[in-house]
């Protein structure tokens, strides 16, 4: 069952050719920027032009959702600041509202399944109160599933028609991280202790308690593994579920992505499953701490763009990335080319030997 998607076109290869053409005129060696100027390219053949246009409303979504498995010990901080944080968020006192306003995005909070009441302005989506803890009971009923998912396509609908240009998912959750390695590693075929990390900062024993969650979770998880939306309804959260369909409904509608931490990229595993070919709207923002986040970019071949040891969700990763994003869409479309400034380009007679920094290079972004 795929909930209405079909397979995703990637971003215009013609426009992605034309773009590096341009590149080539440019006042540089070529290659000379190196990422930059892939990631530039992909700004284009997202946008369908050449040269890209700076993004004017990059948005952040936070996805805040309590999972009934932090119950049982496997984060260090209780269930309850999830409910506060959203508060926070909406006081504009988070981290993602501080990186936000340096990065010129703006953030969402969308309630879909935290464990207490909060703003109407937040919760229109909200499917239920805290999902089921995955490591004896399923997530989500079969309804519930499918409202979580209908409630990301819709907020990816809500926030391009808009006018959002490129969207960031985030999330907020206490035990988020025990469902994301549970898909991640089940979808990677990877054993527990391989994947799990410290999360929220916990103790040996706490590490231990998730260990067996998460290979609980695990054991009730592989027999739905080739279903994407029996895995979420079974071993993820409603929060999960959102996300999932958010992904996918935003490269469904030729929308670029950067996604950020563990917990959106565990989301973006079952989205691509959803919608094959979703991943090519999407870029990595960070490299987490937790080694299933190493696991599951592998698995969606997708290079991060940062890595600065960052561990928090909420999209702070994403954002900490995004101004690299703006810097190549700057270079691509402000800079002069050879013709235009009047600048001499390479003798054609001579030309420069090639170097690392010249040769072409793989693309990077997926």
């Amino acid at each position: 069952m795929t909930h209405g998607f079909g397979p995703v076109a990637p971003p215009d290869a013609q426009i992605r050719a034309a773009a590096r053409q341009r590149q080539a005129q440019l006042t540089k060696p070529g290659g000379s920027l190196g990422r930059l100027e892939e990631l530039g390219n992909w700004v284009a053949a997202c946008q369908g032009v050449c040269p890209p246009k700076q993004f004017e409303r990059a948005r952040v979504v936070v996805f805040a959702g309590d999972h009934g498995v932090a119950r049982h010990g496997v984060s260090a901080y209780p269930s309850a600041v999830t409910a506060q944080m959203v508060t926070n968020f909406l006081g504009g006192g988070a981290a993602v509202n501080a990186l936000a306003a340096v990065a010129g995005a703006t953030v969402r909070v969308a309630d879909i399944s935290v464990d207490a009441d909060t703003d109407p302005q937040v919760s229109q989506h909200k499917v239920r109160r805290s999902s089921g803890a995955i490591d004896r009971e399923d997530a989500l009923s079969a309804e519930q599933v499918h409202a979580a998912l209908a409630a990301g396509i819709a907020i990816a609908d809500e926030e391009i028609d808009a006018g959002a240009d490129l969207l960031i998912a985030g999330d907020m959750g206490i035990g988020n991280t025990t469902p994301a390695t549970v898909l991640i590693a089940t979808l990677t075929d990877t054993e527990p202790v391989a994947a799990i990390g410290r999360g929220t900062g916990i103790d040996d024993a706490g590490w231990v308690r998730k260990v067996a969650a998460i290979r609980d979770g695990m054991r009730r998880a592989r027999p739905v593994v080739k279903d994407p939306v029996e895995l979420l309804r079974v071993a993820s959260g409603a929060d999960f579920a959102a996300m999932a369909g958010f992904l996918a409904q935003a490269a469904t509608r030729r929308t670029p992505v950067i996604l950020d931490g563990v917990v959106v990229t565990a989301a973006a595993l079952v989205a691509e499953d959803l919608a094959a070919g979703a991943g090519t709207w999407w870029l990595a923002g960070h490299l987490s701490t937790e080694p299933a986040h190493t696991l599951a970019l592998k698995h969606l071949r997708i290079e991060p763009l940062i890595d600065l040891g960052m561990r928090l969700g909420e999209g702070s990763g994403a954002l900490a990335a995004l101004s690299l994003l703006r810097a190549a869409v700057a270079a691509l479309a402000d800079m002069s080319t050879f013709a235009e400034a009047g600048v001499s380009t390479a003798d054609p007679e001579n030309p420069e030997p090639a170097t690392e920094s010249s040769d072409a290079k793989p693309d990077l972004t997926k």
